[in-house]
């Protein structure tokens, strides 16, 4: 699409998280020409901010959301299908405590855990004897018993990335550090002004439908933005993590249950590392500045060591994200207790364009959020010259184009290739850009051909790549959401690579 004053889409989108993201893919794969606007990076904001999990979501049972819980068990074969890079099979350990939820009623939610999504490819759930088990020798030893079961893994930023590129390639147009600062209807079509945070410039253009897809900032958008007098029923709630040296030498995961009843989780990250998440609290204030408390830093440590032979400590803790969940307010009376469904609420009156808000939903349930979200949307839309409906399920996500237990050839095949690659860089590139890493590796013949190593083995080539196929534009979209290298790099590196991508983002470079 042109960038002319008035060019008409059939779908503006404001924000560019995994919903955003996940229905401009869905979208422009049907045909539709697509605008989507993102006041700052892509995934910036909560969809960066996730415990990283493809789950059902087994406390969800508890609250009766048997209909979330199904959609989700469904979608994590689906979702490692055509993600197999980014998506991989865990298994979860859950230590039984006497004192809190009883044996019976674990195994009977875990039963429906097993039956309830048409689970194919991951393993059933089975008993442990802690005492026996590698997994209960990490653990105090009044833990004696317990269950393993299976969810799925996601690099969840890069879900959101690759989601917008596959939406680029298939003719979108992605403006990221684009603010939506006026959105009206105009005849049969809205009128949406945007303007770039980079440069201050604005521009107009013209969409047969709008998606409100902002996230936290749904509420504000409808109210400073679209100006809709349709309520806002969203419910900020604040979920954060900690990060601290590994805890224990296997691969498998923990979900542990706290005495305030709430579930976490302590996860292999970043293979040096144990994630440690999340909380549940109602947040009020800016979504952008939200941050993780002393308080939360301490709740999760002590959850943690109420569990771990060896007490985790906030000393230990070296990096914490925060993010802020835009969950539809169903009334609940507690934080854990909201919905995490997602709610579409759709304003077409007749002869007028079609307003969609989303509000809730899950990294997990993206896709099948997006298929809903458009099957509102199709009446008011021309008619679909593309995919037909459905047709994400089974399209793999750019470098995702490899069978689901091909990692290791595609790791291997990458070191006979480019054999100056380390083991473990040849793995990492795989893991984030799958088959794709050959597009930035292309024709080197030596590492001293990929240009300056940055530290962590983040080089020139793969800096360019990131800034010409995926929006880069500083140093934190790289190491802290294209990747997680910022936990192995340090200040001096960080302020390099930022001093770098300017370079590459200037003018004289991008015209190149």
């Amino acid at each position: 699409m042109t960038s002319g004053h008035g060019t008409l889409f059939d779908l503006a989108i404001i924000g560019g998280g995994i919903n955003g993201a996940g229905i401009a893919r869905d979208a422009a794969g049907r045909g539709w020409s697509v605008f989507l606007c993102e006041q700052g990076d892509l995934g910036g904001a909560t969809s960066s901010a996730s415990t990283k999990l493809i789950h059902g979501g087994l406390r969800y049972l508890e609250y009766y959301e048997f209909r979330l819980v199904r959609e989700a068990l469904m979608e994590r074969e689906v979702l490692w299908g055509i993600a197999p890079h980014i998506i991989w099979p865990l298994r979860f350990v859950l230590p039984h405590h006497k004192g809190l939820r009883p044996r019976w009623l674990l195994r009977l939610g875990l039963f429906l855990y097993d039956h309830l999504g048409g689970r194919r490819r991951l393993p059933p759930t089975r008993s442990l004897d802690l005492r026996r088990d590698p997994a209960g020798a990490p653990l105090k030893p009044d833990f004696t018993r317990g269950f393993e079961y299976s969810d799925c893994w996601v690099e969840d930023s890069r879900l959101v990335v690759l989601n917008a590129r596959d939406a680029a390639d298939r003719g979108a147009e992605i403006a990221t550090r684009t603010r939506c600062v006026a959105a009206e209807r105009a005849g049969d079509a809205w009128r949406v002004t945007v303007r770039d945070e980079t440069t201050g410039a604005q521009r107009s253009l013209r969409a047969r439908a709008l998606v409100n897809a902002a996230g936290p900032w749904v509420a504000g958008a409808l109210a400073g933005v679209i100006h809709a007098d349709a309520p806002a029923h969203v419910r900020l709630v604040k979920g954060s993590h900690v990060v601290v040296p590994r805890l224990f030498d296997h691969d498998r995961c923990y979900i542990f249950q706290n005495a305030d009843r709430r579930i976490f989780f302590a996860i292999p990250y970043e293979r040096d590392f144990t994630l440690i998440g999340t909380t549940d609290q109602d947040y009020t204030g800016d979504p952008a500045q939200v941050r993780i408390s002393e308080a939360e830093i301490a709740y999760l440590c002590q959850g943690a060591s109420a569990y771990f032979r060896t007490p985790v400590t906030p000393a230990q803790v070296v990096w914490t994200y925060s993010g802020v969940r835009p969950l539809y307010d169903d009334g609940a009376s507690a934080a854990q207790a909201a919905t995490r469904d997602y709610v579409l609420a759709l304003d077409a009156p007749a002869g007028q364009p079609a307003l969609l808000t989303v509000f809730g939903g899950k990294i997990t349930t993206f896709r099948r959020l997006a298929e809903a979200a458009l099957a509102r949307l199709a009446p008011h839309l021309p008619a679909a010259q593309g995919n037909p409906a459905g047709w994400t399920a089974a399209t793999p996500l750019p470098g995702g184009d490899f069978p689901v237990d091909g990692f290791g050839a595609l790791v291997a095949d990458l070191r006979r290739r480019w054999p100056f690659l380390s083991p473990e860089l040849a793995r990492r590139l795989a893991r984030a850009y799958g088959t794709r890493a050959a597009t930035l590796l292309g024709g080197a013949a030596s590492a001293a051909d990929l240009g300056r190593d940055f530290g962590a083995g983040l080089t020139e080539a793969e800096l360019r790549y990131l800034a010409r196929a995926e929006w880069a534009m500083c140093a934190a979209d790289v190491v802290w959401r294209r990747s997680k290298l910022g936990l192995r790099m340090r200040a001096a590196e960080i302020e390099a690579v930022d001093q770098a991508l300017q370079r590459m983002l200037a003018p004289s470079e991008t015209a190149q």
